[in-house]
């Protein structure tokens, strides 16, 4: 990896797209520290932390710190994320939305445009809530007033959409898709301090062997975890394709052999995003109405919190650590299934004079990549359980307090080696077109050296 780029540095337009990446990023990191106007960012970090618990350190991991700094950029991507998901999912619902998926070009254009209009609709409606909750939690000062609420709302909004076009700019004028690298930016943002929490507690202070054991666990646990994310993300179970040869004019065509690929991992990591916004839904719910529950609410309340979780004190509160699995599981069976249809692949393939060897065409081929699909899906939702619930483990166990999780680090993973594999096309194509130079550099050179006599 640091070799390709290295390499890519090398090549100018590749290190301008670079060097432009660089910049907008910095745009961004410094609009996550400028707070909004009027407002005490202190009194309304801890007011955020009282109110949604364990959701403010996810929160804060996506907007890289700047939601409970309140500043301009406190949404961030979050709001396009949730476009995107949404626009996804009706994708399959309508069939409009779906037309336009196929129309090429013009409809990614039309599609993306629907993208941002929902955007800036949820990021006014997640401004508002915001707004208003903090207004009535007496979080924004003793002199906020309307007129402060609609500076917030604005505010926020105006920075959400600013975040959204800027990635926008990293995507075409940049290296990479925008939106994920400022995500990661975020997320990556917040290491210092996770581990700066890590050693705070578990290495200084401590004995010279007690710390050194530490460090050690500490750093073998995230290697462990990084390694398992590349295995998952780059797992593939490639099927394989065979077309019948036919008769085309005077030519014999076809033959060919091919595959199909089925990642271990289909549905990334929308599962544990899923399984996450479905357990904290009703916590920030209650919080921001400012009931807390009482007699069975609150215990089921508490139980999904995953600030309870794998406690030895308070085991019960555990179950909500089991529902949270089977979330996982549910919806990585559920995005997969809307997302991959075998169905269409098999019909696809009959009509092209595909086929799996030993499997008939049509329906039994559907069966089967039904159930060899069936069974990647449960591998890669295993994977993302153990990738998401050994953060949880430690905290609960240890008492160790880090905001970043399985989630972070799929979503770190998965970008840079997707922008590592877009650095390395860009190589190549410009590789190719030097090598065509220099086969037609040659070629002339031939012409010129041995010149044809015409007679």
């Amino acid at each position: 990896m640091f070799k390709t780029l290295v390499n890519a540095l090398k090549v100018k337009d590749i290190r301008n797209r670079i060097l432009y990446t660089l910049m907008i990023l910095l745009v961004v990191r410094i609009g996550c520290t400028l707070p909004i106007p009027g407002i005490d960012t202190e009194v309304v970090k801890s007011t955020l932390t009282s109110l949604l618990g364990d959701s403010n350190s996810i929160l804060n991991a996506f907007t890289g710190g700047s939601f409970e700094q309140m500043s301009i950029f406190a949404l961030n991507v979050t709001p396009y994320i949730t476009s995107s998901i949404i626009m996804q999912l009706l994708t399959i619902a309508i069939p409009a939305l779906e037309e336009m998926q196929r129309d090429g070009e013009d409809g990614r254009k039309k599609m993306t445009a629907i993208t941002r209009y929902v955007t800036v609709l949820l990021g006014i409606m997640e401004s508002a809530g915001l707004a208003i909750s903090l207004h009535n939690a007496k979080a924004l000062g003793t002199g906020a007033n309307a007129f402060t609420v609609v500076v917030m709302i604005v505010t926020l909004t105006a920075g959400s959409i600013l975040v959204m076009w800027l990635g926008e700019q990293i995507t075409d004028r940049g290296i990479g898709n925008g939106i994920s690298i400022v995500l990661v930016i975020n997320i990556i943002s917040r290491l210092p301090q996770d581990l700066s929490n890590l050693f705070e507690q578990f290495v200084f202070g401590k004995a010279p062997a007690t710390a050194i054991l530490a460090v050690v666990i500490i750093f073998a646990i995230i290697i462990a975890m990084v390694v398992l994310v590349i295995i998952l993300n780059d797992g593939v179970r490639k099927i394989p394709v065979q077309y019948a040869k036919k008769m085309q004019g005077r030519k014999m065509v076809g033959g060919q052999t091919s595959n199909i690929p089925l990642k271990v991992n289909t549905s990334g990591v929308i599962p544990i995003i899923f399984a996450q916004s479905i357990m904290q839904f009703p916590i920030i719910i209650c919080s921001f109405i400012g009931y807390n529950g009482t007699g069975v609410w609150a215990e089921i309340l508490k139980g999904l919190n995953s600030a309870y979780w794998c406690k030895p004190s308070q085991p019960i509160y555990s179950l909500g650590l089991l529902l949270y699995i089977v979330l996982i599981v549910f919806f990585a069976y559920f995005y997969t299934s809307i997302t991959f249809n075998p169905l269409m692949i098999a019909d696809n393939m009959k009509k092209q004079g595909g086929f799996i060897p030993g499997i008939r065409p049509g329906k039994p081929t559907s069966d089967y990549l039904n159930k060899i699909l069936n069974y990647i899906v449960f591998i890669g939702a295993i994977g993302l359980i153990i990738v998401s619930v050994i953060p949880y483990f430690f905290n609960g166990v240890f008492g160790a307090s880090v905001s970043f999780g399985g989630t972070s680090l799929i979503i770190i993973v998965s970008v840079v080696l997707e922008t590592m594999k877009q650095v390395e096309s860009q190589m190549l194509v410009r590789n190719y077109k030097g090598l065509l130079e220099d086969e037609q550099r040659s070629s002339n050179r031939m012409i010129y050296d041995h010149p044809v006599i015409f007679c």
